[in-house]
């Protein structure tokens, strides 16, 4: 097992890296431009992982895109502009977002702390608070900590569900040549309706 501190961030933090892949979403929908940091807080220059998650508040409600790493070696304040870019564009959930379709988006972001590297996934993984990833067979994907709750998954049901989205079979996880992942982040999010900003 390895693991490895990543930053810690205040509510402050949080609400602005919100912000920051709201601004980067919506330069790269509307004028195709990659949004810069410009003036970063402090955490923002560490180097650590990030996720953006972009949801369609219309309807039902639906996964308008996902992308990130929780591994990474530039600068938080980077790699969240990276990820809500790459989340907002066909190649994440199969089509681009519509600039109108901005004002109907919820925005989430996940900050890396802590990565850990498990043999005994069923054992370490700690609903609610780890995120999870498996790689195998030149396949990866990754899951986000607050899914498992929103959708009363088990630690069976969330791993299963993780290699399905890598595109792996269900039980995968299992495997001796399949490497499972997990991180703690801090997800700050939009809620939906007013646009304040929540730490889940």
């Amino acid at each position: 097992m390895s693991q490895r501190q990543g930053v810690d961030l205040s509510y402050e933090d949080g609400a602005r890296a919100v912000e920051l892949a709201r601004e980067a979403v919506e330069s790269y929908v509307r004028h195709g431009q990659r949004e810069q940091p410009g003036s970063m807080r402090e955490a923002f220059y560490e180097r650590t992982g990030a996720f953006v998650r972009l949801e369609s508040t219309r309807g039902r409600g639906s996964l308008r895109g996902c992308a990130g790493g929780y591994r990474s070696g530039e600068q938080l304040g980077h790699v969240i502009v990276d990820a809500a870019i790459e989340a907002a564009s066909e190649d994440s959930c199969g089509s681009e977002v519509s600039p109108s379709e901005l004002p109907n988006l919820t925005v989430s972001v996940c900050a890396v702390k802590n990565v850990l590297l498990t043999d005994d996934p069923v054992v370490d993984l700690e609903l609610g608070i780890h995120g999870v990833a498996v790689d195998g067979g030149g396949k990866s994907g990754w899951l986000y900590p607050t899914v498992p709750v929103e959708n009363n998954w088990s630690a069976h049901e969330y791993l299963d569900r993780t290699c399905r989205k890598a595109g792996l079979p269900p039980t995968a996880w299992q495997n001796d040549d399949v490497v499972v992942t997990l991180f703690e982040g801090q997800v700050f999010r939009e809620r939906a309706g007013d646009g304040s900003i929540e730490q889940v």
